[in-house]
């Protein structure tokens, strides 16, 4: 079954020009597109989409985005979001991520390449939580979803780390018992991907687990290669 796109745009050249980009870095996907706030509300209802672009104002409700992105959180909670909208990013950004948006894009100040990072990015984001819920952590160890900027959990205590390191820890825990290349985790490191970033933000995974758990030892580092998660 295809992995389907939902992009909810009320200018049609703007939701054009998105779905062209979407398709020339992903073909495979399937890109629906929706115009008004009552057609995009039926088909997030009725679709299961991977993840989610849309605009806040549409047609004549300024706030239109915003309920849908209500809808979604209640009817689908873990469908990623994109914001893509002409206001003011410095007001607006901060308001979407607290509705659990994975991110805001102001219209002319963005460039196709950056389009693109962002969406491939949560495009993995989203696949990596397909993967793990059919094999989540137990209760009794590690709970976290890179997705969303919440805490995540060691046996039942809350560990604080950034939105990067819980990605690589998501990526290192999902796969353990393997070694993770460093070029594997470059892909979930949004900037700075390089070896000695990566260390860093493993050192702080490792300091933040053993704030929880003194006796936390299972990552290890894989001399040349990358880490590996051994419990």
């Amino acid at each position: 079954m295809p992995t389907r796109i939902a992009i909810v745009e009320d200018d049609r050249p703007t939701s054009d020009q998105l779905a062209a980009w979407i398709r020339a870095a992903r073909p495979e996907l399937q890109i629906d597109q929706w115009f008004d706030r009552d057609a995009a509300e039926a088909a997030l209802a009725r679709e299961d989409y991977a993840l989610v672009l849309l605009d806040i104002e549409l047609g004549h409700e300024r706030h239109a985005g915003v309920a849908l992105i209500n809808a979604i959180n209640k009817r689908r909670a873990g469908t990623p979001v994109l914001v893509v909208s002409a206001m003011p990013a410095a007001i607006y950004r901060s308001i979407m991520k607290a509705l659990d948006a994975w991110d805001y894009l102001q219209k002319t100040t963005f460039e196709q390449a950056e389009f693109i990072e962002t969406f491939l990015d949560m495009l993995r984001a989203a696949r990596a939580r397909q993967d793990s819920s059919a094999q989540k952590a137990p209760a009794s160890e590690l709970q976290l979803d890179p997705l969303w900027q919440r805490q995540p959990l060691w046996r039942g205590q809350r560990i604080n780390l950034p939105l990067t390191a819980q990605r690589i820890l998501a990526t290192l825990y999902q796969r353990r018992g393997e070694v993770v290349a460093y070029e594997e985790l470059f892909e979930v490191v949004k900037s700075g991907r390089s070896k000695d970033n990566v260390r860093k933000h493993v050192a702080a995974i490792r300091e933040a687990l053993r704030d929880a758990d003194a006796t936390f030892d299972s990552i290890e580092n894989v001399p040349m290669r990358g880490f590996r998660w051994t419990r």
